[in-house]
């Protein structure tokens, strides 16, 4: 195998790797927490409080819905930070 091949190789993986990256409309609670370096436990937490807008969508387990959290609040939430705690 010459390096050329080789090197064919590489660039087709780092393109797949690449296009997985790429953002997208939905995000689980685990998936957000990965991205923003938080546990998942607090990120819940914050969709539970308000702090982070989010939607309980059906998550194929039966009565449990899972939050959802949009790529335009993951947006907000790198510029701006949690937002404020609901008031009851």
């Amino acid at each position: 195998m010459t390096i050329e091949d080789r090197l064919t190789r590489i660039e087709a993986m780092l393109a797949v790797l690449v296009q997985g990256q790429q953002e997208r409309e939905w995000y689980t609670v685990e998936e957000f927490a990965h991205i923003v370096g938080r546990s998942e436990f607090t990120c819940r937490q914050w969709c539970r409080l308000g702090r982070i807008e989010a939607n309980k969508k059906a998550s194929g387990r039966g009565a449990h819905a899972a939050w959802a959290i949009a790529h335009t609040e993951l947006e907000r939430f790198r510029r701006e930070g949690l937002r404020h705690p609901r008031q009851n």
